[in-house]
């Protein structure tokens, strides 16, 4: 009869908790049984302890990242000149990139945004990860041009999701930002992504410029704009980001918001009322001066909450435990953050809820 071990770590997550009193019992193939330190040192008295590190439980996700942006370099400063940064780095872009990226991604649940047509077949074919990749659309175009992107956007989508295999990662749509596409490309999108029933994601409120250019057309968002050379009067004004969203009616199709920085209660209870989930991506926010999003008030409100790293664009490194290590010195608890990046992770990529139960293969369980 193999030996048995009771295996523990400084947090647990296990039944939907992060505890610091938990732990499983093995056999080395599989667990065997689950629960507090006491009950399974009481039932199984032979079991030697081994302590496993920080966290024991279920695989983390690293719900928001963009693969074939590469491996960076990483920009830290405004956010109209990251904009300007990403698209001095366009022709990099692609299947290469993201091989390369995905080899520094510790984390093999992924929500992943991809600009390349490539980087969709290359998931499909390979599966490098488990999750979604989100096909990026936006443009600010004249409706001739919204109805030929949203054409092409169907055929692709319906072609990608015959590919698609149980298991598999699966397709979804990322419609940028509220201010990349205009309201009738932004709501076609929405549109379509119901009617195939594919997940969405999108970034929102991440910089005060996005807000100041939604309120008042003020701020480093509606200048660069207007360097662009772009117009200013397609969104309309008074709105915030989030209220933008609900009054088009994208809420409703419970997308994935990433970022979520730069939001007021008002918009934090649309968010709760429509049950969006916010992907959380602090190491990025702060590189780029955004702060930190009002953690609190998301959880006062029910807002579930995720984490993700986004690109190596605007962040050192795809590993989601380096933003768990980021919120620790921000204030932000262990077994708050822990929580996030594993269960909220899951839950924001559509994945099914798992937990550390017995019957589970080792193999499923992550320690580290």
């Amino acid at each position: 009869m193999p030996e048995l071990e009771l295996w523990t770590a400084a947090w647990v997550l296990i039944g939907g908790t992060v505890r610091a009193d938990a732990g499983l019992v093995t056999d080395g193939r599989r667990v065997l049984a689950t629960g507090g330190l006491a009950d399974l040192r009481r039932r199984y008295p032979s079991a030697a302890t081994v302590a496993k590190g920080r966290y024991l439980g279920p695989p983390l996700a690293n719900a928001h990242t963009h693969l074939d942006l590469g491996l960076g370099p990483t920009f830290t400063g405004p956010f109209p000149d990251f904009v300007r940064h990403v698209v001095g780095q366009a022709d990099r872009r692609g299947h290469a990139a993201a091989m390369r990226a995905v080899e520094h991604a510790p984390q093999r649940l992924l929500g992943d945004i991809a600009a390349r047509a490539e980087v969709v077949d290359w998931w499909l074919e390979e599966g490098p990860a488990a999750g979604v990749v989100y096909w990026e659309v936006l443009g600010l175009v004249p409706p001739r041009r919204e109805a030929e992107i949203l054409e092409a956007t169907r055929e692709r989508l319906e072609r990608w999701k015959r590919r698609e295999r149980p298991g598999g990662p699966r397709v979804g749509l990322s419609p940028h930002a509220p201010y990349s596409l205009t309201p009738g490309l932004m709501r076609g999108v929405v549109a379509l992504a119901r009617e195939l029933d594919v997940p969405l994601q999108i970034h929102a409120a991440e910089s005060p410029g996005e807000r100041a250019y939604f309120l008042r057309r003020e701020g480093e968002l509606a200048e660069f704009f207007r360097e662009q050379g772009w117009p200013t009067d397609l969104h309309p004004t008074g709105l915030s980001p989030v209220a933008y969203l609900a009054e088009l009616g994208v809420l409703e199709a419970q997308p994935t918001l990433v970022h979520g920085v730069q939001v007021d209660e008002a918009d934090v209870r649309l968010l709760a009322e429509h049950r969006v989930a916010v992907v959380s991506c602090p190491r990025s926010n702060l590189g780029l001066g955004a702060g930190l999003p009002p953690y609190d008030l998301y959880l006062r409100h029910g807002v579930p909450l995720a984490l993700g790293t986004d690109s190596r664009a605007s962040a050192p490194s795809l590993d989601v435990r380096d933003e768990i290590a980021l919120l620790a010195r921000h204030g932000q608890p262990p077994e708050r953050t822990l929580a996030w990046a594993a269960a909220g992770g899951r839950a924001a990529l559509g994945l099914a809820p798992a937990a550390l139960q017995p019957g589970m293969e080792l193999e499923q369980v992550e320690f580290w």
